[in-house]
């Protein structure tokens, strides 16, 4: 009970250390078609603008976007040996093309191969799944849907605003994992390099049978000395997709003049 207590506390904590400092800007001509809300945390600043403030606070399955987390949890326990160990391909036809054939790490997170994480999830066991995100504080911490698709619209849950933080204390090595294992998921997670600007980022999608209702994109980007924490989540009744999530936060960055 008192492991639970500490954990509830944190994540009040987190919350409300940023909503203290939240800057709201109106952003919904962005969202056309799709509820929608972002949270971008600048850190040099110390500033934090928010879209739809009640959406933001929202837990909302993490799909895909766990990835980050779930990387970090297979590297830390030894499933995964680095960045290039191999994932086996059962010959299984997938509807999305880059997940028929073998995978790495690195490739299962660039294309959100959810097989891959499945056999992560069945190695690493529901325990040591449940003590991590425990530890981690991660959402609402409840791992009670299946084991190879918790983190699928399902039990576990987490909002906006508190992707923001958790990406905040991995960027900064306070997670409950080695820096080695730290830096190769930061690696991983890396989508451009320009003039300088480095934009790092996972998407995530959810679905109620053929359609697409929960779209993620969360990431930060690294430019000119300075560091900017972001998640964006929309719903709908479809077309809801993390690529959707992604292509929308780009044009809120580009705006903003961070890419």
């Amino acid at each position: 009970m008192k492991k639970a207590v500490s954990c509830a506390l944190f994540v009040v904590y987190c919350v409300s250390s940023i909503c203290a400092q939240d800057k709201v800007e109106n952003l919904g001509r962005y969202f056309d078609g799709f509820s929608g809300c972002f949270v971008l945390y600048d850190e040099s600043k110390k500033e934090t603008v928010v879209y739809n403030e009640s959406k933001s606070a929202k837990r909302i399955s993490p799909c895909s976007s766990f990835k980050v987390v779930h990387a970090l949890i297979g590297l830390e326990t030894g499933v995964l040996k680095d960045e290039n160990s191999s994932f086996q391909w059962d010959g299984a036809r997938y509807p999305v093309r880059e997940w028929n054939r073998d995978q790495t790490p690195a490739s299962a997170v660039t294309f959100s191969v959810v097989w891959c994480f499945q056999q992560v999830a069945r190695k690493v066991g529901k325990e040591r799944e449940q003590y991590y995100v425990d530890k981690i504080g991660y959402g609402n911490r409840d791992l009670s849907g299946s084991l190879t698709g918790f983190w699928l619209q399902s039990s576990l849950k987490i909002s906006p605003k508190e992707q923001v933080e958790m990406l905040k204390r991995f960027y900064h090595y306070r997670l409950p994992f080695s820096k080695r294992n730290v830096d190769i998921v930061k690696k991983i997670l890396v989508l451009s390099r320009n003039n300088g600007t480095v934009f790092s980022g996972k998407s995530g999608s959810g679905a109620n049978g053929d359609k697409a209702v929960n779209g993620w994109f969360i990431g930060y980007i690294e430019k000119a000395g300075a560091v900017y924490f972001f998640a964006l989540n929309i719903e709908g009744e479809n077309r809801a997709t993390g690529s959707m999530a992604k292509e929308i936060a780009q044009r809120i960055l580009r705006d903003k003049n961070l890419l």
